[in-house]
């Protein structure tokens, strides 16, 4: 410790943590209660469930016929049929009361008991009855179309195991066996505190400054993924006082603890100190060698045990898949890992880890024309939570390992068994009539799984380049031709891997409020003391359209282009998306910020118009025979989608909407 603050001198390896942390926890005792059987869907069985009766618990007709001696039906054909006298009928829950001897016969349904004395059924088809006397034309063998006693399930044999997840073939099992109430591995109670002065909950305002609570609910929905039960304790401030008052309440009311921020190594980061002094036997780890995740704090207060995560969003959530999941499947009863949850990729890119520490690389997972799986490390810091959204799955790599070989064969977790490899990747700028899209579209797509990642145009180029998508979103502008897409292909390095497709026209400009109260006409008022605008980030075909109109700005005005830009309010910023533009100015963050038509006018905006832009598609040529990518590219060129576009205002196709404008495989 110096001056307040705790510096990590000595880091536990994660297979250190993963081992004390499950020494310790086979120490405690698993809770177990009983509940009915109608509740019990999805919960472990605690203790082997045996079967007190027979099923079925009498020999039972399959068919509809006669019950019948088989031996008097010995030599029965169409020319020579036996005859037998019909003693009475035997239908499902009612049975007949007396017993079949020789020459003698009783009319049964599927599921009635067969009465004494028989021991086969005769099907319906190859009888005729007469009054009184049924002719039987074919012989039937001894146990023919008859279910005996105990033959599915015999009395004192295990219906279900302990540690079988209940599904609805089990219920059905355990209903036949008359059983009404299951012991199952209790729900562990898990409370969930978030720490943080800049923390709001989510349906409050935002005061500037302040971010949205984002580690709180998606902890909370972790651990109900996992088998628990959340109790969200809401957010602390950064004092030492508020923070020890929530952790105590928690550890009262639940049978673990989760807590995120408040773990590193600054002087503000309290949780470790607020853990070790809160019960015995107090913290065992604090800083674990892994990234993202170090500053992990795990403590056991009695019998329990207590986690500090990290305040950035995709270290907390590694960590807590790490080493918070597996307890708490553990405790209701799960599979720390299923084995579905792991997939095999090529990687698809060489891949510098964090040598020294146990990486855990977030990557999303794409398949090719031919099927296989390629892995693509998520770009972006732990403290973003598109990071960890973006990702299909957590790539493990070991501390000795610095670089991971392009073509590599790796194993990767899936963050959501339900949700592997997508079958289309579209990465590229965002836009609505992208949206529309894949909405006219989805019928062609079926029930494929479509991943959109908005990254901007230039991103788009180099996700198609890499092999990372199959489509692309571009609208990128060349200024010195004044051409959108074209020109970029080559130095893109795209040209010969790719295929460019017209997309749309969408009109570009400036997003102001209703009635537009800063009497914003174009560009040069943002050089305005008064304006404040947010613009687009770098690399985003709008940013880049930006550039252009300033560069041109302060060539009229003969002044240095940076240092008009540098003039503006908010030119610096960086949004992701026009959406992201318009609710700024909707909420009255800024007075204007670039984006199309489109965003504004759906949100009630006004918009003030300055380009008429092309919005393409580049298509990887390997990826052109996948169902999902023609199905893409047919909804591209068809009527409906034509129509659908015309709900959005400032975008249009045109007669070339869907043509195929570059093609390296023409001569």
């Amino acid at each position: 410790m110096r001056d307040g603050r705790r510096i990590f001198r000595s880091l536990s390896s994660v297979d250190q943590v993963r081992s004390e942390i499950w020494a310790r926890l086979r120490g405690f005792e698993r809770k177990v209660e009983e509940i009915p059987l109608a509740e019990a869907l999805g919960r472990v069985l605690a203790k082997d469930i045996v079967s007190p009766v027979d099923i079925p618990g009498f020999d039972r007709s399959t068919k509809d016929g006669y019950a019948v001696r088989a031996e008097d039906t010995f030599g029965a054909d169409q020319e020579n049929p036996v005859s037998l006298r019909i003693l009475g009928v035997a239908s499902a829950g009612h049975p007949y009361r007396g017993t079949v001897g020789e020459g003698e016969a009783v009319e049964i349904a599927t599921g009635a008991p067969v009465p004494p004395g028989a021991d086969a059924v005769v099907m319906v088809e190859y009888t005729r009855r007469l009054g009184d006397v049924v002719q039987v034309y074919r012989a039937v063998a001894p146990g023919e179309n008859v279910q005996s006693a105990g033959r599915d399930i015999n009395l004192g044999e295990t219906l279900v195991w302990s540690g079988d997840v209940i599904g609805p073939r089990e219920i059905g099992v355990l209903a036949a066996a008359g059983i009404d109430r299951v012991k199952v591995y209790s729900r562990p109670r898990v409370a969930v505190i978030s720490t943080g002065d800049e923390l709001t909950p989510q349906g409050v305002g935002l005061e500037y400054g302040k971010i949205y609570d984002i580690n709180g609910p998606a902890l909370c929905a972790s651990i109900r993924e996992d088998g628990g039960e959340p109790v969200y304790m809401g957010i602390a401030g950064d004092e030492e006082s508020e923070i020890a008052r929530l952790i105590e309440e928690g550890i009262s009311k639940a049978d673990l603890l989760v807590v995120s921020g408040s773990t590193s190594a600054g002087a503000g980061d309290v949780i470790y100190r607020v853990l070790d002094g809160i019960g015995e036997p107090g913290v065992f780890v604090h800083g674990v060698a892994m990234h993202p995740g170090k500053p992990t704090v795990v403590a056991q207060i009695g019998r329990k045990l207590a986690f500090g995560l990290p305040g950035n969003p995709t270290s907390a959530m590694t960590a807590y898949r790490i080493f918070v999941g597996p307890v708490i499947r553990y405790l209701a009863g799960l599979e720390p890992e299923p084995e579905s949850m792991r997939i095999r990729a090529t990687l698809a890119e060489r891949t510098r880890a964090a040598r020294g520490r146990r990486d855990f690389l977030p990557v999303h997972l794409v398949r090719d024309a031919e099927g296989n799986v390629l892995a693509f490390r998520v770009p972006g810091g732990s403290e973003a939570i598109t990071t960890f959204s973006r990702a299909d799955g957590i790539l493990e790599v070991p501390e000795e390992v610095e670089y991971l070989e392009q073509g590599e064969p790796v194993i990767v977790t899936l963050l959501d068994p339900e949700r592997g490899p997508a079958d289309l990747s579209i990465v590229g700028s965002h836009c609505l009539g992208l949206e529309e899209l894949l909405r006219v579209a989805r019928p062609g797509l079926g029930g494929s799984r479509v991943k959109v990642v908005s990254v901007g145009s230039t991103g788009g180029f180099l996700a198609v380049r890499k092999g990372e998508a199959d489509v692309a979103g571009v609208h990128a502008l060349d200024p010195s031709t004044g051409e959108y897409n074209v020109p970029f292909l080559r130095s893109m390095g795209v040209s010969e891997v790719a295929i460019l497709v017209r997309g749309y026209v969408r009109v570009q400009g400036l997003i102001v409020a209703p009635g537009n109260p800063k009497g914003i006409r174009g560009v040069e008022d943002l050089l305005r003391p008064d304006v404040r605008m947010l613009n687009r980030n770098p690399g985003s075909g709008t940013r880049i359209l930006m550039d252009w109109l300033t560069e041109e700005l302060a060539r009229e005005r003969g002044v240095d282009v940076e240092e008009l830009r540098s003039s503006i309010r908010g030119y610096r910023s960086a949004a992701k998306s026009h959406a992201a533009v318009a609710s700024a100015v909707k909420a009255g963050l800024v007075d204007v910020g670039p984006g199309i038509e489109a965003a504004a006018r759906l949100r009630g905006l006004d918009f003030i118009p300055l380009w008429r832009e092309r919005y393409d598609f580049l298509v990887r040529i390997d990826r052109l025979p996948k169902r999902e990518v023609q199905a893409l590219l047919e909804t591209l060129r068809s009527v409906a989608f034509r129509k659908a576009l015309d709900r959005l205002p400032g975008i249009e196709a045109d007669e070339r909407t869907g043509e195929v404008i570059h093609d390296p495989r023409r001569t």
